[in-house]
């Protein structure tokens, strides 16, 4: 059965675009505005590639997760708290990137950006922790949804209205400005309620292990495996793909006004879209089907990339580059928005209440690994085989993701 509209307009999937945008705000400053600042600075490729491992601590936030569930922060709440706390801080450190010189002091943006990451990483373990729990099972699908639209849409900020008014201000301007969107996130933040989530361990200590444990006991371990690789394995190719998306644009010849100028239509409208079709999937044909129709749409996206490849780059930007530049990108969108819809389900249906904040970062940080390892020798891969070839390198890397759900989430089994 179709779910009527104001199915969609309930509080807490609304509490949902919230959360996709604290979430997406800070991680497209990092991949988006960052890397354009670098390349526009005269920060070579080679470099801002290694400038992924600054994510690392996406990747490895399952460390820090348990003290999220056994601390609440001014006594706020353990997800609250923590949510306050580091909105706090991002919006402290993110115009500090302004008053530092790319070219004099890259090992100070590193370490700036570094601990960006880490804060970001840590909000993102109390927002994926917040949603798990006021979603019921029902809601996953649509909520999961609306919150990787309202990611990717957040994205627009700092990958499209930021570059477009880098091209008028200095630098400092641009980071001020994008960090003022977290004001009203901020505000939010305030006057969220804390969600009741229930306590499996109430002596104070971490509870890791107890989280791994009970994840492999209750999946057995041979299928606790294939989940594992197949969650890093599933956006691998598109994730890659996209690492360096403004590097590349900026290297076809489009200029950051061009970029922000078409992003700011070629995003906003395909990721709402994205949003309906991934819920729609999910609650009509089940999480199952959702993972393969996602998975091919993700996958198909990246032939964009080699598409503007093989024509540039451009020797002048004229409306057919433009138009080219916004099919890309709103494919992209719709694509990459469903599979991560897709994709973060499956991981919330695989977490147990008990142990949210912590089995979730194990989760998502599971499937950052490859990502991280791949993206750190990206500018070493593109400038190696040339974008043509890398992109094409990148849609055979998401293959591999796809077979596993012959075994994860076989299209006979309707959930």
């Amino acid at each position: 059965m179709n779910k009527p509209l104001s199915s969609y307009f309930n509080k807490k999937l609304l509490l949902c675009v919230y959360t996709g945008f604290c979430s997406g705000l800070p991680f497209f400053i990092i991949i988006q505005l960052l890397p354009a600042w670098l390349r526009v600075s005269g920060v070579d490729l080679k470099t801002i590639g290694f400038f992924t491992l600054t994510q690392l601590p996406y990747l490895l936030k399952f460390l820090w997760s348990p003290w999220l569930d056994k601390i609440s922060p001014f006594s706020l709440g353990y997800r609250k708290g923590w949510i306050l706390v580091t909105q706090l801080a991002l919006l402290i450190i993110i115009p500090t990137f302004g008053l530092i010189s790319p070219q004099a002091n890259i090992n100070i943006i590193i370490l700036l950006s570094l601990f960006t990451s880490l804060i970001s990483a840590t909000q993102d373990i109390a927002i994926d922790a917040y949603r798990r729990e006021i979603l019921t099972d029902e809601e996953l699908g649509t909520g999961n949804s609306i919150h990787i639209n309202a990611y990717r849409i957040a994205g627009f900020i700092p990958g499209g209205l930021s570059l477009i008014i880098a091209h008028y201000v200095d630098w400092f301007e641009v980071y001020l400005f994008t960090a003022a969107f977290i004001i009203p996130l901020l505000i939010i933040t305030i006057k969220l309620q804390e969600p009741s989530h229930p306590k499996y361990n109430k002596n104070g200590r971490p509870s890791f292990k107890d989280a791994i444990r009970e994840f492999f006991y209750r999946s057995s371990i041979s299928n606790a495996i294939c989940i594992l690789i197949f969650i890093a394995l599933y956006k691998l190719g598109d994730s890659l793909a996209t690492s360096l998306a403004t590097t590349f644009y900026l290297d076809m010849n489009f200029d950051t006004q061009h970029i922000g100028t078409v992003a700011k239509n070629a995003v906003v409208w395909p990721s709402i879209i994205g949003a309906f079709l991934g819920a729609t999937l999910i609650t009509k044909f089940g999480l199952n089907r959702a993972l393969w129709i996602s998975g091919f749409v993700q996958a198909f996206s990246i032939l964009g990339f080699v598409w503007i490849a093989s024509k540039g780059p451009f020797t002048s930007i004229g409306t057919n580059q433009l138009l080219m530049l916004a099919t890309v990108i709103s494919v992209e969108s719709i694509g990459v928005g469903m599979g991560s819809a897709a994709l973060v389900t499956y991981i919330a249906k695989n977490t147990n209440p008990l142990f949210t904040a912590t089995q979730f970062a194990l989760f998502t940080g599971v499937s950052a690994l490859p990502r991280s390892l791949l993206n750190a020798i990206s500018g070493i891969l593109s400038s190696s085989l040339g974008w043509t070839n890398f992109f094409w390198l990148c849609t055979i890397l998401a293959i591999p993701g796809m077979l596993l759900l012959f075994k994860v989430a076989p299209w006979h089994v309707k959930e």
